[in-house]
């Protein structure tokens, strides 16, 4: 529901950038006026996003099974850039949830959620090394099968992209040996047998917490 907003948002951005510094006095007004206008627009959406958060957190924990990372377990998860990331993670703002979560890792360099969320962020911005990087490093550290379901899932696309059917096949099917609940895998596995679809990770991630 948030694509179409963000879509043009992110023009309107792309245009105040590309423009501003040869525009004249007039049109630079506008411009800053416009950029105003996004900041204003920005700040809302994630405060609103905050408190929504806060309200869905309270929910989880007192009606919802244990989940895979907590607040009293994992202190980062407290962070306002971890809200912040998981906030532009969901609105699918994955370069400023980017810059939250590596704030984290810089602090918390062993934080496995963190380094989860970053991978998946530059999955979605096709940026495959570094989501391959953070990938290998959580997964050798990852003991719940939730947990290691979501990260083969990861890896299974990452080879689809890569063009590598048959290993992400089989990255899939290893994610649903892990946690046979998780939809992912399974539509992925889908999308690989009839080269038609679209992949699917890091929608699940609100399950972990």
């Amino acid at each position: 529901m948030f694509q179409h907003v963000f879509a043009e948002m992110n023009d309107m951005l792309e245009e105040i950038v590309k423009h501003y510094p040869t525009a004249q006095d007039s049109h630079k007004q506008v411009l800053l006026q416009k950029w105003t206008m996004l900041k204003s627009m920005s700040d809302g959406i994630m405060e609103e996003w905050l408190s929504f958060e806060e309200k869905m957190s309270g929910f989880r924990e007192h009606t919802m099974l244990p989940p895979v990372f907590s607040l009293g377990e994992i202190p980062e998860m407290g962070m306002e850039s971890f809200v912040r990331g998981q906030g532009y993670f969901k609105l699918l703002m994955y370069r400023q949830s980017i810059q939250q979560f590596s704030r984290i890792v810089y602090d918390y360099p062993n934080s496995l959620i963190a380094r989860l969320y970053l991978a998946m962020a530059h999955l979605h911005l096709e940026e495959i090394t570094e989501a391959m990087m953070h990938l290998q490093w959580i997964l050798p550290l990852a003991e719940h099968k939730k947990l290691k379901a979501m990260i083969y899932n990861a890896l299974g696309c990452i080879q689809f992209k890569l063009s590598d059917l048959g290993k992400a096949q089989e990255y899939f099917t290893i994610a649903l040996q892990h946690d046979p609940t998780l939809p992912e895998p399974l539509l992925n596995l889908q999308v690989c047998q009839g080269n038609r679809g679209q992949l699917q990770y890091g929608n699940q991630l609100i399950t972990l917490m």
